[in-house]
């Protein structure tokens, strides 16, 4: 596993941005699995991974303030989607990179900055994506902070869409084939209900 000292820094942005509405729009990083909040379930994941995360969020922004992270708002207005949560966490830090995951999105390996993070070595890549063995994951990406401007432009000219955006830049793929389980997320109450744990306080992932 590689030494966080020797990378260069990343900060990890929690995706809570959204409208949600799948959830019956319910606040999805709010939610409780478990008899926690989803979010909660991707910060004892991400944590021992990287020193520094940031949450973005359009609305609860004092509940989410709670977990002693800084929390970011889209700098677009309207709910713009994922794209615009990049954005505005590139805004707001000073590292190298970042790493986007989604607020419901419980089941993170220990490994997954590194998998990322080793990917885009290897290829010396601006974006390293994960790819689950079937196809590509675009909300668990390490992200050069470089990009910034390049995604500041997109966004002005209308454009949303990731996979867009990503084919502008040179891009590469982490496998992680065999964690297919990393991306089940959580998008509706009856999805949450199945996944709900019987006598555990965590997710069986």
């Amino acid at each position: 596993m590689t030494d966080q000292t020797s990378r260069p820094s990343i900060t990890a942005v929690i995706l809570a941005g959204g409208k949600a509405r799948r959830m019956g729009g319910q606040d999805k990083g709010l939610v409780e699995l478990a008899g926690r909040p989803l979010i909660e379930h991707v910060i004892a994941r991400i944590k021992p991974q990287v020193s520094r995360i940031l949450i973005n969020a359009n609305r609860n922004t004092e509940q989410y303030a709670r977990y002693g992270y800084p929390v970011v708002s889209d700098s677009l207005s309207d709910f713009q989607g994922p794209l615009a949560g990049f954005l505005a966490a590139m805004q707001q830090v000073e590292s190298d990179f970042i790493v986007t995951i989604p607020c419901d999105g419980p089941c993170l390996p220990d490994d997954l900055i590194n998998r990322l993070y080793n990917a885009q070595q290897a290829a010396q890549a601006e974006i390293a994506v994960a790819h689950d063995g079937n196809r590509m994951q675009p909300v668990y990406a390490l992200i050069s902070t470089r990009l910034q401007q390049s995604l500041n432009e997109f966004l002005a000219s209308g454009e949303r869409k990731i996979d867009w955006w990503y084919a502008r830049h040179n891009t590469v793929t982490a496998d992680f084939s065999d964690a297919p389980e990393t991306f089940l997320n959580i998008n509706t109450l009856e999805e949450r209900d199945r996944f709900q744990p019987i006598g555990h306080n965590s997710p069986s992932c």
